[in-house]
């Protein structure tokens, strides 16, 4: 399991996707592990130890978020990432730092929902293969569900038609029946248009001051709202499978293990630490005390209890990730009593020309890698020459020296303009294979180097 996974193993995983940075890969590899650690205990134990958050320092674009992703796919926790600018002071309107909770127990929710309609999943096709089943024989009856009384359809009817039905009728429609369900799994029939009934989506109003729905709230104490749609089979397939799902899950275990899990293995990553770490007293203004979210993050880190509308969630053993570039503020400016909540401190490095070069190739998920892909669709095969990919990484390097800095991002840029004619052309000519070389790479990206050699002369 990845649960029992090593620091150096987790490290190797780590290293699948992103290049470099090996001092916050082994950072959140031991943090990981002594989470494992940690459930080995005996209670009484186990709840003194808290969790080492951690501090990320580093400039944009170097894998920060990254890692945090990786490390929390890695072992099927939930994750949440937010902005700590995107947070207010405590009497301020604006979004509460109790959110970054909330938010976390609906990623975990749905988490534990994915993994427990995987085991109903066999259950709801069959039930839906029924509804479909019946809208089929009800279309070559001509009947609507429009047609349906709304009184019938709610308190069901005294006497059935089926009761005067003879033998005959009913061997007729069981035969019907049969030759329709045979259609269907022949596939013959999946671009029918048939009515299903399906649950209406709940008011989207919130009440005021509050994140709650005021559909989710008054949901428990009125009946469902339906409506008819008219789809095809196919598209009819998908939708009445999540709502079976939905129906056959049992809620009440869902929410408590998702509680559970946002507890025990939750990971939430607040970036843009340094943009609210201040130098002494703030001036006034519209802004918000930068100090003031200092002071209203503090507790959920330190560990307190948090009202969300599946119950009360405590924040004690929930791994919290910071991470900020700190280039004009220092992480001396956060309040004391944050800096001791995040004991371990990494420092990420900027990626260099090798890096580039690397990040281009070397990761499973790797740019070039991609693009390959996506222009394989249309038979187009991708080839990168050695010194194509060694003038990227310098023009990238390059561009990050003189202008901002954003990291592996530049590539994503750099990329687009490179390969502009190719993907706007792709397909045009039937199967080709396309060489791209150094000088192809210069030729292309002209228009960026030009903006970049004239950004090196302006003052």
């Amino acid at each position: 399991m990845a649960n029992q996974m090593t620091p150096r193993e987790i490290v190797a995983e780590l290293d699948k996707y992103i290049i470099g940075q090996d001092e916050a890969k082994r950072a959140v590899a031991i943090a990981l592990r002594n989470r494992y650690r940690r459930a080995r205990l005996a209670p009484e134990i186990r709840e003194e130890i808290s969790p080492k958050n951690i501090l990320m320092v580093g400039p944009t674009g170097v894998g920060k978020t990254e890692i945090a992703r990786r490390l929390a796919k890695l072992v099927d926790a939930p994750l949440v990432k937010v902005e700590a600018t995107k947070f207010t002071e405590v009497g301020y309107v604006g979004r509460d730092v109790d959110s970054m909770v909330r938010d976390l127990v609906e990623t975990s929710l749905r988490l534990v929902k994915e993994r427990m309609g995987k085991d109903v999943e066999l259950t709801a096709e069959q039930n839906v293969q029924e509804i479909i089943l019946d809208a089929l024989v009800a279309k070559e009856k001509g009947e609507k569900k429009s047609d349906i009384n709304p009184i019938e359809a709610l308190l069901g009817t005294l006497k059935k038609p089926e009761d005067n039905e003879t033998p005959e009728v009913r061997e007729s429609k069981k035969k019907q029946r049969e030759r329709l369900q045979m259609e269907l799994l022949c596939g013959s029939l999946e671009g029918e248009i048939i009515e299903i009934e399906v649950q209406d989506a709940p008011s989207g109003d919130m009440l005021p001051g509050t994140e709650m729905n005021i559909g989710d709230i008054m949901g428990g104490f009125l009946p469902k709202r339906t409506k008819v749609r008219k789809v095809s089979v196919i598209e009819a397939r998908k939708i009445l499978k999540q709502e079976e799902i939905g129906k056959l899950i049992d809620m009440d275990k869902a929410t408590s293990e998702a509680i559970y899990k946002a507890e025990e293995d939750g990971i939430i990553f607040i970036d843009e630490m340094d943009k609210v770490a201040g130098r002494g007293s703030q001036g006034s203004g519209p802004d918000v005390s930068r100090e003031g979210v200092q002071r209203d993050i503090l507790p959920i880190v330190e560990g307190c209890t948090v009202n969300t509308k599946y119950g009360p969630v405590k924040t004690d053993h929930i791994l919290f990730i910071a991470a900020g570039a700190f280039h004009v503020a220092k992480v001396t400016d956060l309040i004391p009593e944050l800096q001791g909540r995040f004991p371990v401190q990494v420092n990420l490095k900027a990626l260099t020309e090798s890096d580039f070069k690397q990040i281009l190739t070397a990761p499973e998920n790797a740019l070039i890698k991609q693009y390959q892909a996506l222009l394989s669709v249309d038979d187009v095969e991708l080839e990168f020459t050695e010194d194509a990919l060694s003038e990227m990484a310098h023009i990238a390097a390059e561009m990050n020296d003189s202008r901002e800095n954003i990291g592996a991002r530049r590539l994503h840029t750099l990329m687009e303009a490179l390969l502009d004619e190719i993907s706007f052309t792709a397909g045009e000519n039937g199967a080709e294979k396309v060489t791209i070389d150094a000088e192809y790479v210069k030729k292309q990206l002209l228009s960026e180097v030009q903006t970049f050699d004239v950004a090196k002369h302006i003052v």
